[in-house]
């Protein structure tokens, strides 16, 4: 069975992103783990003196019953969705969100985690839009991230972008097999800058791997990626963009690490980010 890791803060975003995160765990039959990590002031309990202690575990307190008070919240939202018969269990931890998460995926073996991205105002991130590009740089495992403005409804197309390369093609049977699940279909987007060297003759090979799949494929001819791409998105009504992040060289810089997590946070729709050693066969 599958493993979906939810991190939330219960903000607006968050529990947008909820809605996804049941969603996909309904269609995957997979478990459900809501994680909530708060960092209080830097105390060391032992040695403390007496009334240090005691603001420390009025702090540690609290936090627990915020987290307690806010599950019956969750199931709410769960049920006014028809989604109440998902499995959750719920994890609070005290640290830094990043490092949890990243210790929670390699010990429960998560295979997907859904995050709430805000959009951003200058360099203001808000809490969870910050941390979701953090995680999508540090941790190696398949990422939704989920900005406010997206609002759940049925998938129907899926955008993948692609320059042709091997692992990309692994990638996207990934992105195909989770769309499928959704009777969703994939549009393969490949945008042909000035700097772009496949040959008609090896996209024509990498293509017919995937003869008949409910994936079509567009060759786009622009320099601006990330405006194609946006327009792309507006047209053909996608619903999820993946994209598979790695280290590349210069000519293919725009689809490193540091784009996709700065796209994220400007990009009204869900973006599935994969990484070459992605552990998920959804």
């Amino acid at each position: 069975m599958k493993r979906i890791l939810f991190p939330t803060d219960f903000s607006e975003t968050a529990n947008n992103a909820f809605v996804y995160a049941l969603e996909l765990a309904k269609y995957q039959k997979a478990e459900f783990i809501v994680l909530h990590v708060y960092d209080s002031q830097n105390l060391v309990y032992e040695g403390c003196p007496p009334s240090i202690a005691e603001i420390y575990e009025t702090i540690e307190w609290g936090k627990f019953e915020n987290f307690k008070d806010q599950i019956p919240h969750l199931r709410k939202i769960a049920e006014e969705h028809g989604l109440e018969d998902v499995k959750m269990s719920h994890v609070l931890r005290h640290g830094n969100l990043v490092k949890i998460i990243k210790e929670i995926a390699d010990a429960e073996k998560i295979d997907l985690i859904v995050m709430g991205t805000h959009g951003v105002s200058g360099l203001k991130e808000a809490f969870l839009g910050s941390n979701t590009g953090y995680v999508i740089t540090n941790v190696p495992v398949m990422l939704l991230s989920v900005p406010l403005e997206a609002k759940f409804k049925k998938m129907r197309h899926f955008c993948f972008t692609t320059v042709f390369k091997d692992e990309d093609k692994k990638a996207l049977w990934e992105v195909l097999d989770m769309a499928k699940r959704f009777h969703a279909d994939v549009k393969c987007l490949t945008v042909k800058t000035s700097h772009f060297k496949e040959t008609d003759e090896g996209m024509r090979k990498w293509k017919s791997d995937f003869d008949g799949e409910p994936v079509t494929f567009f060759i786009i001819e622009n320099n601006d990626v990330k405006k194609t791409i946006r327009d792309f998105l507006v047209h053909q009504e996608i619903d999820v963009l993946s994209m598979l992040t790695h280290k590349r060289n210069l000519i293919e810089e725009l689809f490193t690490h540091s784009f996709t997590q700065e796209f994220s946070y400007h990009c009204k729709t869900p973006i599935l980010v994969l990484h070459e050693k992605s552990k998920l066969q959804m």
